[in-house]
């Protein structure tokens, strides 16, 4: 008769074609089909737990095949919330129920408009933006200035996205509503013709509103009117002053090219001078509403240029640009702060306890800075030979301009980051989004877009896109600006918020973070389990990130992670293993991922949404459980008949199999008294007496410590060589031939008597 250590050894050796037999047998070959073709059809706990072939082979599969009468119990255990540490299944201390819940789908993943990475990123890119917006303009006016010369046209000019862009960023021409025939007239008019298009179009159109300005500022002056008239009028004057710059810009606009009046730039000439380049240039720089440092520089020159000239307030504070600028110097931007302010600050004396600065202004230190600043008098005026600054004033001034430009836009972008983490929490669908100023704003401005300019409708059905549809909305704008932005947020295709397409699943990470806190754990101090649950958040925090194959191994700590997780030592698996098992078709049983013996690896694979490319789709759904729940419930089966087959030629075959791979998850002696199938193992091991069973539960768990450091069984070689000691002694037991196993235990044909073999086999465990 074969001894129970040849047979176990054979079946190990040979583990795959082992499983594969097994999976391969009519009986369980239906069984498996019937529950792959049947679990991806069950949408609820009932209809599982109604469905007794299914119920009970996933229950065989996890080991809990005496369970399967208690449906009330597997029902708490199905519904239980696995992310509630104190839920029903997590404070069980059987670990097979929480592996069973965690198989399934029963509770959908968390639908969120973003998730925390996602949030992160597109602050990031904004931030990023806002950073390098100086080199974009820079980048804007490097191209512009190379393309005008070879422009031959009007139409080639606005036919030009790019070009047409910054031209109508310049002249502040609205892309949505524009007229091409009417910039097109524009610019093929010759601005010194007083009978050409734009000035028989728009000089008696900005006259007239001139004249209406006129008059609703003299009928402002009414003292009879309401406050709601007033404001009403203020509005209208607005409004006018609006349209009227407008006008202004398309005068501008004929001025700032050479087009002939056919449209073409004339023979041996280009579109612009150099000149006028230059002042596009400026004015491309000055049109963004963020004063980047090339603006700053300018607005500085400018500032230097014209202060020399200014020999009053009022021509001071009459110009916006210099009047910005001093604002800005002395910190007094507050929407309260109004050129009135600015002329009284101007017109005191710092010196003069009466004085406005000193009243009104109560000493404010940026009040007394500006007084002192300059030099007027108290009727705004300057003394003879005096400047309206110095050389050490007007220095002074642009050292502080310098140095606060950008304060404003600072605190506005910190404000906006502020108020979108907050927003985005209340975010529920696309509306939402839409409706959202700051949301909108910053999101559409990290990904590159305007968001002054963009039509809504558009964002919309480009958050609606389906991104695993190659034909969906967003990649028929031939635009990555839009996908990237449709991949930043997690909308359905009716605009709802959805679940987040990630690598894995939040089931999967929370499945496998358990996984890895359990096994770094078992005999763990209080620190090593502290940093088992930090090492868990770190890879739950940066799987919400992983956007491909490449990207999962390019990290080691995330892949060491998702190997310890399964119990396999990372040192001995290296990246073109794993970029192999990643590759595998888990549907073909002849790929690489499907050779191994270790199935571990392809419930790995299944955990994971990567398509045939290695780039993250949306989860696969199969009903009730995961993809990985599924391979694992069938992997785990065929263990399970692999190991009764065994048992029905020989018992102590299907206890070493069952031993050996169980030895890794036992923590506790009192694990080992609960099962009956391992008690046996660790008596027969240790020639313990059956009457020890009867004994108090303590000083039987006591008894095992005492034969058995259970450290130990996390050693893969001190379990086989239990197990080898397991199967002598169990043959020597129950009289069965032991020359197989001698052989094997002595490595050669007969040089070490039997006798002697089964002293070794019983010494303890010190000698493993």
């Amino acid at each position: 008769m074969v001894s129970t250590y040849t047979s176990y050894n054979s079946i190990i050796n040979n583990l795959l074609v082992s499983l594969n037999r097994v999976s391969e047998d009519s009986v369980n070959a239906r069984e498996e089909s019937y529950f792959k073709e049947n679990i991806a059809k069950v949408t609820s706990v009932d209809e599982f737990l109604d469905d007794y072939r299914l119920y009970s082979y996933a229950m065989k599969a996890y080991g809990l095949e005496e369970m399967t009468y208690a449906t009330a119990f597997m029902r708490k255990v199905l519904e239980s919330d696995t992310t509630d540490e104190s839920s029903f299944v997590n404070m069980l201390s059987d670990n097979r129920y929480r592996d069973f819940a965690l198989a399934f789908n029963f509770q959908e993943d968390t639908a969120t408009a973003q998730t925390d990475a996602q949030l992160d990123d597109v602050i990031g890119l904004y931030t990023a933006s806002v950073e390098g917006a100086g080199a974009a303009i820079t980048e804007e006016n490097r191209y512009y200035n190379i393309v005008i010369d070879e422009i031959s046209s009007v139409d080639e000019l606005l036919q030009n996205d790019r070009m047409r862009d910054y031209v109508f960023s310049v002249f502040g021409i609205d892309e949505s509503t524009y007229s091409y025939s009417n910039v097109k007239n524009v610019l093929t008019s010759d601005y010194d013709d007083e009978n050409s298009y734009v000035n028989t179009t728009y000089l008696p159109y900005i006259e007239e509103l001139e004249a209406k300005v006129e008059t609703l500022t003299t009928k402002l002056s009414d003292s009879t009117l309401t406050t709601a008239e007033k404001t009403a009028i203020r509005t209208q004057i607005s409004t006018y002053n609006g349209y009227m710059s407008n006008a202004e810009n398309m005068l501008a606009l004929s001025a700032a090219f050479n087009f002939n009046t056919d449209g073409t730039v004339p023979t041996g000439e280009t579109a612009q001078t150099e000149e006028q380049k230059a002042t596009m240039n400026e004015a491309y720089t000055l049109s963004t509403d963020r004063v980047t440092s090339a603006a700053a520089l300018l607005n500085q020159a400018y500032f230097e240029e014209q202060i020399a000239s200014i020999t009053t307030v009022d021509e001071l504070i009459s110009d916006d640009r210099l009047l910005s600028y001093i604002k800005t110097s002395y910190n007094l931007t507050s929407v309260t702060v109004v050129s009135a302010t600015i002329e009284n600050i101007l017109t005191s004396d710092p010196d003069d306890p009466d004085s406005y600065v000193n009243t009104f202004g109560g000493g404010d230190e940026n009040y007394l800075a500006l007084a002192r600043a300059f030099n007027f008098q108290d009727d705004g005026t300057l003394a003879t030979g005096d400047s309206a600054q110095t050389a050490a004033q007007t220095k002074a001034t642009k050292n502080l301009y310098m140095s606060r430009y950008n304060d404003a836009d600072d605190e506005a972008d910190e404000t906006l980051i502020a108020n979108y983490k907050s927003d985005m929490s209340e975010v529920t669908s696309v509306s939402d989004f839409i409706d959202s100023d700051d949301v909108y704003t910053l999101a559409l401005t990290a990904f590159g877009l305007d968001p002054d300019t963009e039509w809504p409708y558009r964002i919309k059905q480009v958050l609606m896109s389906d991104l695993n549809d190659p034909n969906s909305y967003v990649y028929k704008l031939k635009d990555e600006r839009y996908v990237e932005l449709a991949k930043a947020f997690n909308f359905d295709s009716e605009g709802n918020i959805d679940a987040p397409v990630l690598a894995q699943g939040e089931s999967e990470i929370l499945a496998i973070s358990k996984a890895y806190v359990v096994e770094k754990s078992r005999f763990a101090t209080e620190d090593e389990q502290t940093a088992a649950e930090e090492e868990a958040t770190y890879y739950s925090e940066q799987m919400q990130s992983i956007e491909s194959v490449d990207d999962l191994l390019s990290n080691s700590r995330l892949t060491d992670f998702i190997l310890e997780a399964y119990r396999i030592d990372p040192e001995t698996v290296d990246e073109e293993f794993l970029r192999n098992i990643f590759s595998s078709d888990l549907d073909d049983p002849d790929s690489f991922v499907n050779q191994q013996s270790d199935r571990s690896y392809r419930q790995i694979v299944a955990s994971f949404n990567f398509d045939e490319d290695g780039n993250v789709v949306a989860e696969e759904t199969a009903g009730a459980m995961s993809r990985r729940g599924i391979y694992e419930t069938i992997d785990n089966y065929v263990r399970q008949m692999m190991e009764e087959n065994a048992g029905d030629q020989n018992a102590a075959v299907r206890l070493a199999l069952y031993f050996e791979r169980t030895a890794p998850t036992i923590s506790s002696a009192y694990s080992i008294i609960a099962d009956d199938a391992l008690y046996e193992v660790f008596r027969t091991t240790f020639e313990i007496a059956d009457e020890v069973a009867n004994s108090d539960v303590d000083a039987q768990a006591e008894m095992i410590e005492r034969y058995l450091d259970l450290e130990d069984l996390q050693d893969p070689e001190k379990v086989q060589k239990l197990i080898v000691r397991f199967c002598v002694l169990y043959d020597s037991e129950n009289m069965t031939d032991q020359s197989g196993a001698l052989t094997l235990l002595s490595g050669t044909s007969g040089n070490i008597s039997a006798d002697t073999l089964l002293s070794m086999a019983q010494l303890k465990t010190g000698g493993l």
